[in-house]
């Protein structure tokens, strides 16, 4: 399964009155694991596919062939908190890859783990839409969806999907 890990610094304002870092944090840590993915040359990030060198000035990553058609946006989002992330100085890690591929939309899926990916804080999934510059869906081009492949990796591991499978 092709995933892509990056280092969250956590910050001593993360958290909350409760001690613990703040869930509406979780949402920032997903956007920054989404850009830095986007930003990753594509022969460095993964997707098992050779880069366009047609512009060998500035290399070829996902927002680049994104933006050739327009943007993604957030169309829905889902957390689960496992355990509970308590500040530390020590970085944890955001694991991102391709969950779901449709026409005009895509889904990535999220583990927050340690380093060693021994505890898990939460797993999330985020779908996202291709629009035009019009605001509207528009199919994603045929080099978007390769380079969406080469980072697929399978369903995001929540719990419901885990208890509705034992019924």
């Amino acid at each position: 399964m092709p995933i892509n890990r990056f280092p969250i610094q956590l910050r001593f304002g993360d958290e909350d009155s409760n001690g613990h870092v703040n869930n509406v944090r979780y949402v920032q840590f997903l956007e920054e694991a989404r850009v830095r993915l986007s930003l990753l040359p594509l022969a460095a990030a993964g997707t098992g596919n050779e880069p366009n060198t047609d512009n060998a000035a500035e290399p070829e990553t996902f927002r680049s062939v994104t933006r050739e058609t327009g943007s993604t946006l957030v169309g829905r989002q889902e957390i689960e908190y496992l355990t509970p992330l308590l500040y530390r100085p020590e970085p944890v890690w955001i694991e991102i890859w391709v969950s779901a591929l449709g026409r005009s939309s895509f889904s990535y899926g999220f583990r927050l783990t340690d380093d060693d990916g021994g505890t898990v804080y939460a797993v999330a999934e985020a779908a996202m839409v291709m629009v035009g510059r019009d605001g509207r869906p528009v199919p994603l081009s045929e080099r978007q969806r390769l380079v969406l492949e080469g980072w697929a990796g399978g369903d995001v591991p929540f719990r419901r999907a885990a208890a509705g499978a034992a019924k």
